[in-house]
């Protein structure tokens, strides 16, 4: 299996995967959530009459939905529940963890680095991207894959692709000046890179251009088909108005949703990432916009006072972007 190569920053775990230098493939995880594969017991706090599903409440204060439920179960029973699905977030709303009734051991929610291993993926923790040693060159590019997930816009040559989560499904909108079928196959590279670079899955829709012949419309369902062939999914034939819905499994939110729902939180952890790579000397000062400067806690400041070993300072400015904050060491 492919190597992944994980930074564990502050706040958030990330994992990518490089070709020739260049990330073809990203996994973001915020530690403190519930997470896929944590069994723990819970407290059941609500349950319709005559229902298998309910809601449980765990540890950290945070809810998941429960299937399964057994018949004797009732509200303010404790169970053992295993997360099958964390909390994905939206734009005004978030769907809750989903768990089930588990007779497995205690498991705390698995690090990022464990969760690629149970897939049977090599990992190799590293302290920063870039990395720079005998066995990988430079390796750039965290911060032009968060700058495309916070447009939720991909370009490519002649086109581009715009990501919108909603409540039924990621949808990606392919837009461009070619024409319609040259503008479909062209899209689809992208399409397979913004799929493991943003880590999207579950019900996925893309908004192809409208073409009439069948002939094209099987050329675009072919070219689909082999570039997806090493992802586990379900694909639908493309309609008669150029949509496409592809099905995965899904466990995590994917970099688009974190950011949909958090941009604030998603801010200040690219701002910690940025200080952190700092290393004239000096007090270390950090400016970013209020609200980013807002969503960095006391037990993340004081982490990266500790990493950084010396003085922090914080300025807030309103005029810039959510993800343009930025650290630098000035002098007392």
């Amino acid at each position: 299996m492919a190597e992944w190569l994980i930074e564990q920053g502050i706040g958030e775990e990330r994992a990518i995967r490089l070709d020739h230098g260049a990330i073809i493939a990203a996994r973001t995880h915020w530690p403190g959530t519930l997470a896929a594969g944590q069994v723990e017991d819970a407290v059941l706090v609500s349950r319709t009459t005559g229902s298998a599903r309910g809601t449980a409440r765990f540890a950290n204060g945070e809810e998941a939905l429960v299937d399964r439920l057994p018949r004797n179960a009732s509200e303010g029973a404790r169970l053992r529940l295993k997360v099958t699905r964390a909390a994905i977030g939206e734009v005004g709303r978030a769907k809750l963890a989903q768990a089930r009734p588990a007779d497995e051991p205690l498991r705390p929610a698995p690090s990022l680095a464990e969760m690629l291993r149970q897939e049977g993926h090599d990992v190799r923790l590293v302290h920063r991207f870039p990395v720079d040693g005998p066995r990988d060159g430079p390796v750039d590019g965290w911060d032009e894959l968060v700058a495309d997930a916070f447009t939720m816009r991909m370009e490519f040559a002649g086109g581009a692709l715009h990501l919108a989560p909603t409540p039924a499904m990621t949808l990606v909108d392919v837009d461009g000046t070619l024409p319609p079928r040259e503008l479909a196959l062209a899209a689809i590279p992208s399409i397979a890179s913004a799929i493991a670079l943003f880590d999207l899955a579950g019900s996925i829709g893309i908004d192809f251009p409208t073409f009439a012949a069948r002939a094209d419309r099987r050329g675009v369902d072919e070219m689909l088909a082999q570039v997806l062939a090493g992802w586990p999914h379900e694909r639908t034939a493309m309609n008669g108005f150029g949509f496409v819905q592809l099905v995965s499994r899904l466990e995590r939110p994917s970099l688009i949703h974190r950011i949909a729902r958090s941009p604030a939180a998603a801010g200040a952890r690219l701002l910690l990432r940025r200080a952190e790579a700092v290393v004239a000397p000096g007090r270390l000062l950090l400016t970013a916009h209020p609200a980013v400067v807002a969503a960095v806690p006391p037990p993340w400041r004081d982490e990266l006072a500790r990493r950084a070993g010396r003085p922090i300072a914080w300025a807030e400015d309103p005029a810039l972007a959510l993800e343009a904050g930025f650290a630098q060491a000035v002098q007392p």
